[in-house]
């Protein structure tokens, strides 16, 4: 029995276990697979492949529930430009419990 055609995966649900959240997204490589370096070269999914996806609609999510953007580098004195940058007008409410909700998150420094 021989395996001629397999499906083309472009997209798929992960889940970023630490924070439990599931969304929608991009696959964008295969990385690595222990097995063979073959699987990598022709970014075959298996079971335990390691892929690299897009990071776009975790870093939306994180952005609406604790008001921090991921994966922004931060500038030393510009302080001016954060508060223009902020344009979404948010109510008192919403912007007290974003703070509550930052206070308490712990977030690798890698990411």
């Amino acid at each position: 029995n021989m395996k001629y055609r397999a499906l083309r995966l472009d997209s798929g649900n992960y889940a970023w276990g630490s924070e439990n959240i599931t969304k929608k997204v991009r696959i964008l490589d295969v990385v690595y697979n222990a097995s063979s370096n073959e699987l990598v070269r022709t970014k075959t999914l298996l079971k335990n492949t390691i892929i690299q996806i897009d990071a776009q609609p975790f870093k939306q999510w994180y952005l609406k529930k604790f008001g921090l953007d991921l994966g922004k580098k931060k500038k030393g004195g510009d302080k001016k430009e954060d508060a223009t940058e902020e344009a979404e007008k948010m109510s008192r409410h919403v912007i007290f419990k974003q703070k509550a909700r930052a206070s308490k998150q712990k977030l690798d420094p890698a990411v």
